[in-house]
């Protein structure tokens, strides 16, 4: 064999050897690819931020082809939907997101999105994964005015009255007493008077859940069946002006943001907080008194109606393998012990039967009896009220108008003329 002829073997044997280290390499690739998604979600440390990264952390650790990455959006939900506003405008969206119910109308008409009933059909081929584990109602709080589901219900929560147990009893106030929203603001009074402390704060985060439930459960609507803002009605205005009357003219209720107002009733300063369940285990491991917690008040003679409060999932992933992904890891988030793990670190309550039903969150719920009004509550929940294409003003505009009325502006005035602003932008 010539010198020329064992080069040119020689070649060709390298040759092959490199197509061949070329596709096992490929191949290892293919194995191991991973997917990355972008999970966006508005949970503070005080409001379940450790359990996100916990759930996240727990799903990374057992799927080795998805890897999650979890976004902290401040602003509560508004604050998630202007992000994703100027995410959608840029091209670059997250995977999935929590979307608050008061933007369900508005995420569905300003953006793109994957329903959940279409990733059933496409990843799981099969059409009741999502009606054998949810029931109506709680579906119902997902879909837009059209009747379409958005996403899946994934945080519950309902607005609870609690109550710092040991000064209401040092003053003689009767916990039966706070049953209607005319005896929550004459303990209040008593409370002022008696001590020079604040009776009450009412939430003010970046939307007006607390302030709709007032209205409500004095029979006012917040929007009527046509779908126009109805909330300037003589029962949203009574409602109103007895919160306005608590804060500016007998100064018993605090007017401040949302993480001052619970450092203020963890702290001892204000005997009783409206608040939403979801701030349940918060309170439990900072507060150094007794505290315990009721369902919401009503106003005399009107039945407890509250709105449902926290959020869906969304897909809103544009390419098959990144929706794939996110659909994976929201199955997961929805298993039992994830939902259990959830509930356990906020407060809020399980979105699924199956987890409603079973015996570990029955076991959470008797050692946790905070829980307990927000559960009761659930058959009085309706839908949080949402505006369709300029929801996100709508909600602003809700805003501005308390805030101007707790600033001593007119209920009557400031309503009408909110009203007739959201209604000119639908």
């Amino acid at each position: 064999m010539n010198f020329k002829h064992v080069v040119k073997r020689f070649v060709g044997l390298i040759s092959i050897m490199s197509v061949a280290l070329l596709f096992a390499g490929c191949s290892k690739s293919a194995a191991h690819k991973v997917t990355h998604i972008t999970y966006w979600h508005v949970n503070a440390q005080t409001l379940g931020g450790a359990s996100v990264d916990k759930l996240v952390k727990k799903f990374n650790d057992t799927h080795k082809t998805i890897k999650v990455t979890a976004k902290y959006n401040p602003n509560m939900y508004q604050g998630l939907m202007q992000n994703l506003q100027s995410a959608q405008a840029s091209g670059k969206v997250p995977d999935i997101v929590q979307i608050g119910w008061a933007f369900t109308n508005y995420f569905s008409d300003n953006f793109k999105y994957m329903t959940p009933t279409d990733a059933a059909q496409k990843f799981d081929k099969n059409k009741d994964t999502i009606t054998k584990n949810f029931s109506n109602q709680a579906l119902s709080f997902a879909k837009n005015a059209k009747g379409k589901l958005v996403g899946l219900p994934y945080s519950l929560s309902t607005p609870i009255l609690y109550t710092n147990d040991s000064m209401l009893a040092k003053y003689g106030i009767k916990k039966s007493d706070l049953s209607t929203w005319e005896g929550v603001s004459k303990a209040a009074k008593t409370i002022k008077q008696k001590s020079g402390k604040y009776g009450v704060y009412i939430q003010e985060p970046a939307d007006t859940w607390a302030q709709q439930a007032m209205m409500l459960s004095n029979g006012a609507q917040i929007k009527d069946a046509s779908g126009k803002a109805a909330f300037a009605s003589s029962q949203g205005e009574q409602a109103y002006q007895l919160y306005q009357d608590m804060v500016v003219k007998d100064k018993t209720a605090i007017h401040t943001p949302w993480n001052q107002g619970m450092d203020d009733f963890v702290n001892g300063k204000v005997a009783m907080a409206f608040t939403t369940v979801a701030q349940a285990s918060h309170i439990k491991q900072s507060v150094s008194f007794k505290a315990s917690a009721q369902t919401a008040p009503t106003f005399k003679a009107h039945k407890l109606t509250v709105p449902v409060g926290g959020s869906m999932l969304s897909i809103t992933a544009q390419k098959t393998d990144q929706q794939k992904a996110a659909w994976t890891f929201e199955k997961f988030m929805y298993q039992n012990d994830s939902l259990l793990t959830w509930d356990k670190g906020t407060g809020y309550l399980p979105p699924t039967k199956t987890a409603l039903d079973s015996s570990q969150f029955k076991t959470y719920l008797a050692a946790n009896p905070m829980i307990k009004p927000a559960v009761d509550e659930l058959p009085n929940a309706v839908p949080w009220t949402s505006f369709p294409k300029n929801g996100l003003q709508a909600e602003q505009d809700m805003i501005d108008a308390r805030d101007k009325i707790l600033s001593g502006s007119s209920v009557s005035s400031t309503l009408k003329s909110t009203q007739e602003k959201i209604n000119d932008q639908q």
